[in-house]
């Protein structure tokens, strides 16, 4: 089982990844925001989506976030580092999304 540091420091390389390619994500009107929750660590991180990048990035849950993803932390950890596909993980259960339809499609450009 992944720490909540590793699972903290994946999301900040997910981060940085995202603010290197924002000048082609950019073009994406994606503007929400974003819980991540752990479900095998029982904590949480939340952020914002805006134009291509994670922004605001922060320990614990945001209950009204408008995209919200829950999974396990190695999988977050191998989600991020490109070990897992991200529709088989959904697929298999690993990983859970709740967003309205548009965003999902929005989200997985940038994914």
């Amino acid at each position: 089982m992944a720490s909540v540091d590793e699972c903290r420091q994946a999301l900040q390389d997910l981060a940085a990844r995202l603010d290197r390619h924002a000048d082609v994500q950019g073009r994406i009107d994606l503007d929400r925001t974003l819980a991540c929750r752990i479900t095998d660590l029982d904590t949480a991180f939340h952020g914002r989506l805006e134009g291509g990048r994670l922004v605001d990035l922060a320990d614990g849950d945001d209950p009204k976030a408008k995209i919200a993803l829950s999974t396990g932390s190695d999988d977050l950890v191998a989600l991020v580092h490109g070990q897992l596909d991200i529709m088989k993980a959904v697929g298999a259960r690993r990983v859970s999304i709740k967003a309205n339809p548009f965003d999902l499609m929005k989200l997985r450009k940038l994914l």
